[in-house]
């Protein structure tokens, strides 16, 4: 009985040693995935923002405002390597409180690396031709402090964003990572000549620049985005390179709220990872290390000392062989 039980466990300790290694080194991979049903709200406030409203033929300047930014995962779309997420920004004008502009966004990307992948009816607005490349909602698990490539949604290509250093946000340990648009042409409108000061032109279109430097705030854990700050111009210029209307222009900062819950997110995030990736192996290398040994010591106690084994005849032999020999 003991001898069984010796066996049960060993192989009970050989059992956990095993899952242990796994959970270290496969599971990490599969499991530790940027959610499909993800659901958040991040709010960004400025002050002294200039921007020309296209309702009122307007512009506007030294305005508070707010932007709301709202995440949701499409969770039908998803697949266990790639999330789908749809977004929603509305810049608010405080001061005056009425709309500056809405925008939205639905990206592909895979669940481990963040990069965006082309497919599952991505779309900027109602664009879906753009083709989506680099990072956008979130971070590689891992961070590394390297540059990355992120997706800017004004541009619509893919621009560097450098790593400079790292920061404590809401007491928390973060990468930081700036973005540097320096004066980008990317599309172009077209309004009336006199609102430019061409007052002989019915009509003029205009190409419109971007200068722009977006800091992000990142846990290199989770990848997760804890803080941000988006300090962006954008103007119509002229033949001669000069400003002839600016569309947009100031600085944006995530408020302490969004900070607080981006920051409690990652943390939730952390005990899960360190649960997998170190407490988990480290318990069941224990755990079966024990087994292994209480139950090889449990066999080996279990041992019979051996004898020598003999057939009937060959007692017989051995019988008569002592009897003759005590007569002789």
């Amino acid at each position: 009985m003991r001898r069984v039980v010796g066996l049960v466990v060993t192989g009970l300790g050989a059992f956990l040693v095993t899952f242990a290694l796994l959970l270290r080194f496969w599971v990490p991979s599969h499991v530790i995935t940027f959610p499909l049903n993800e659901y958040s709200i991040t709010t960004l406030t400025g002050s002294g923002i200039t921007y020309f409203s296209p309702t009122t033929l307007r512009e506007f300047s030294g305005v508070k405002a707010t932007a709301t930014k709202t995440i949701e995962g499409d969770v039908e779309s998803g697949s266990p390597s790639v999330a789908v997420w749809g977004s929603f920004t509305a810049l608010e004008d405080n001061t005056n409180h009425i709309p500056i502009q809405y925008a939205s966004q639905r990206s592909a990307f895979n669940r481990r690396s963040g990069e965006l992948v082309n497919c599952c009816a991505a779309a900027i607005g109602t664009n879906t031709r753009v083709r989506q490349s680099g990072l956008e909602f979130r971070w590689p698990f891992g961070t590394g402090h390297r540059t990355y490539q992120i997706f800017d949604v004004t541009v619509l290509r893919p621009v560097p964003v450098q790593y400079e250093g790292t920061a404590t946000i809401d007491g928390m340990a973060t990468d930081k990572f700036v973005e540097h648009v320096v004066n980008q042409r990317f599309g172009q409108q077209t309004l009336p000549g006199p609102l430019v000061g061409l007052r002989r032109q019915v009509t003029v279109t205009l190409p419109e620049f971007l200068t722009a430097t977006n800091t992000y705030w990142v846990d290199p854990v989770t990848g997760i985005p804890v803080d941000q700050t988006l300090d962006q111009a954008i103007a119509l210029k002229g033949s001669d390179g000069a400003s002839k209307l600016v569309l947009l222009a100031g600085q944006l900062s995530e408020t302490p709220a969004s900070v607080a819950a981006a920051a409690a997110s990652a943390r939730q995030s952390h005990h899960k990872i360190q649960w997998i990736e170190d407490t988990g192996p480290l318990i069941g290398i224990l755990a079966g290390l024990l087994a292994l040994a209480g139950g090889i010591a449990l066999v080996w106690r279990a041992a019979e000392p051996w004898v020598p084994a003999y057939d009937d005849d060959e007692v017989a032999d051995f019988v008569d062989l002592s009897g003759a020999a005590g007569r002789d």
